[in-house]
């Protein structure tokens, strides 16, 4: 069975943490970086269940995914949660992988994101990654990488 990894950059976010982190029930560990939050980020993270790791000024994000328990990793904006349809699926996934994922450098996810005017699709991105078979150095991995599309969205919330 394959096992999730969720990581979360954050700073200040203590408004809109903890909705992202109630939908990460699929995920076997969920971590939180604080980039120097002064509010109650860190405090939050914990109360869901998250391990909190400091952020080092200079580091660059994609670096702390080498402290991760699982290969594979759902990387999540603290803006985010995910859908009832992509948690369903993240289970699935789970209990039905097979060795062939080992190959697969990701899978794509379709973002949903509030806006003034209703709720805007975007295309899907790659979001639940193989740290083994990829490595990047921003917060999110390439927008552009390969992969299958997962179904369910991202959600991203304008309003915390």
């Amino acid at each position: 069975m394959n096992k999730i990894s969720a990581i979360i950059h954050a700073n200040n976010d203590e408004r809109r943490l903890g909705r992202a982190l109630e939908t990460l029930r699929s995920c076997d560990e969920v971590i939180v970086v604080d980039h120097g939050s002064t509010d109650r980020t860190r405090e939050v993270a914990r109360e869901y269940g998250a391990k909190v790791r400091q952020g080092v000024v200079g580091v660059k994000h994609g670096a702390y995914i080498s402290e991760l328990k699982n290969d594979w990793v759902l990387c999540l904006l603290p803006s985010e949660s995910l859908s009832e349809a992509l948690e369903a699926s993240l289970f699935e996934w789970k209990q039905n992988g097979s060795d062939s994922d080992d190959q697969q450098v990701g899978y794509r996810i379709a973002v949903r994101e509030e806006a003034e005017s209703g709720w805007k699709t975007h295309p899907a991105v790659l979001r639940l990654v193989n740290r083994s078979r990829i490595n990047w150095a921003e917060e999110l991995p390439p927008k552009d990488g390969e992969g299958p599309t997962l179904p369910g969205e991202i959600l991203r919330f304008s309003h915390p």
